[in-house]
C-alpha cells in the first residue's frame, strides 16, 4: 500500500515540477536540432514552412496552426517534421502540445494540385 502512495507522490511531484518550469521563450526548431526536450515556456517560436511565429500558447490545434499562415484545413494539409526526418500529418482538431512534443517545424501542403505544380503522388502505368 505504501508503494502505491509513493508512486502517486512521485507522479504528483513530477507534475508540479513541470508546472513550475517557465522560461521566457523556446525556439522549437533549435531545441529539436540540439536533441533537447522542450519544457513549458511563456512563448514558443514555431516554424511553419519557411516562416517563424511566436505564440503565447502551450498548445494549438492543427486548424489554429494553419491559420497562422493564412491557410485552412479545406485547402491545406499540415504535417509535423521531426529532427530525425519523420513526418506526421496533423488533423485540424488534433492538439499539439508544444511543451510535450519534439517537433522541429510544421509543413503545409496544398490539397489541390494547380497547373504546373509537381504531382503530390507519383502514378505508374499499369
Amino acid at each position: 500500500m505504501n508503494e502505491g502512495k509513493a508512486q502517486h507522490e512521485e507522479k504528483h511531484d513530477k507534475d508540479e515540477r513541470e508546472e513550475e518550469i517557465f522560461v521566457e521563450i523556446i525556439d522549437l526548431e533549435e531545441l529539436a536540432l540540439a536533441k533537447k526536450h522542450p519544457c513549458k515556456a511563456k512563448k514558443y517560436r514555431i516554424k511553419i514552412d519557411k516562416e517563424k511565429f511566436t505564440v503565447e500558447k502551450h498548445l494549438m490545434t492543427g486548424k489554429e496552426i494553419l491559420a497562422l499562415v493564412g491557410k485552412t484545413p479545406d485547402n491545406s494539409y499540415l504535417y509535423m517534421k521531426f529532427a530525425d526526418g519523420r513526418r506526421e500529418q496533423i488533423q485540424p482538431d488534433h492538439v499539439v502540445e508544444f511543451h510535450r512534443c519534439e517537433v522541429e517545424r510544421f509543413e503545409t501542403l496544398p490539397k489541390e494540385q494547380r497547373e504546373g505544380d509537381a504531382p503530390l503522388i507519383s502514378t505508374f502505368p499499369r
